[in-house]
């Protein structure tokens, strides 16, 4: 079968099409014949090595697929073969025609939602869903969404205010992201590729201040955002890190404004973003949450795909379809 391979760690020419051998299902396992893959940012982090990889390269690439099951292995109902599901591969191997996956990742994909759309929303919604959970919105509150117009940020903006959030601040990057964050429900727009925009944010709270800050930029950014926060029930969910560092910030930053901040990632969080994959993909197809796709790109052109992201220029996902 074709499948885009890892060579090592470096920039998007590592990733390279090749003929290898088609998976076979484990205990546990189930294979499907791939019809869409999603391009993921924390994909790009690992292939340029800012991030560990899970395992040696060369090895078939990718995190996540959707497609149409074909086998399944031992102790695997056998009703699985035919459906349509998504699936989270174990670090590795969804760049592929055929993608071998644990049977307990797989969601299964509802009627009237193509399997584009479905990996397009899947991670994002499945993000968003539990941030809104913790955040616990009252209804009255101001809540920050960092890059709001794509990734887990533009299902985050579309959810805010049924979640409860009354007023949505939203930052992006450039006038087209902008645009989306507001088409998406943000009520503000801040450019966040202007390096004083935590100053812009104080004008436009004005004597107001932030209940709720969903940061997945990091870096020193986040630090300069806790004087805008609500003292003593402002709440910041650190969930990512497009600065390239975690967020900047000291115990002694916390306590001396009275504020919390969750870091959205381990074991208990990653159980929690799997159990909202169902839910993601049925608010997909019932119209409660919409998939934003960029392009569509043949397989052998991943390394186009990240390079597109890396270059920060699409405006949704990007999927790859064998």
């Amino acid at each position: 079968m074709k499948a885009i391979v890892v060579t090592g760690v470096g920039g998007p020419e590592v990733l390279v099409s090749r003929d290898v051998p088609a998976p076979h299902p484990g205990p546990g396992e189930l294979v499907i014949r791939t019809e869409a893959i999603p391009v993921l940012f924390p994909e790009t982090k690992l292939r340029s090595g800012e991030f560990p990889m899970p395992v040696e390269p060369p090895v078939v690439f990718g995190f996540q697929a959707a497609g149409v099951v074909t086998e399944v292995g031992a102790e695997v109902d056998a009703t699985f073969i035919g459906q349509r599901v998504a699936v989270d591969t174990v670090g590795f191997g969804s760049y592929a025609e055929f993608v071998s996956a644990p049977a307990s990742s797989a969601a299964l994909i509802p009627n009237g939602l193509s399997s584009d759309d479905a990996v397009a929303i899947l991670m994002n919604g499945s993000v968003a869903l539990p941030l809104l959970e913790t955040a616990v919105l009252t209804g009255t509150e101001t809540v920050l969404i960092e890059a709001a117009a794509t990734g887990v940020g533009s299902a985050l903006t579309q959810l805010a205010k049924e979640f409860g959030a009354a007023r949505v601040i939203a930052t992006a990057g450039g006038p087209e992201k902008s645009a989306r964050a507001l088409e998406l429900g943000a009520d503000e727009v801040i450019d966040h590729n202007a390096p004083d925009w935590p100053t812009r944010l104080r004008e436009i709270l004005g004597t107001t201040t932030l209940d709720v800050v969903f940061d997945s930029i990091g870096g020193t950014s986040a630090r300069a955002l806790l004087d805008t926060m609500t003292p003593l029930s402002g709440r910041m969910l650190s969930y990512g890190w497009l600065s390239g560092a975690p967020a900047q910030i000291s115990a002694m930053d916390l306590i001396t404004r009275g504020l919390t901040l969750t870091g959205c990632a381990g074991p208990t969080w990653l159980a929690k973003v799997a159990k909202a994959r169902p839910t993601t993909l049925t608010r997909a197809a019932t119209g409660t949450l919409t998939p934003l796709i960029d392009s569509v790109l043949p397989l052998d052109e991943a390394a186009k795909a990240h390079q597109l992201i890396e270059d920060r220029s699409p405006i949704g996902k990007i999927v790859l379809r064998p």
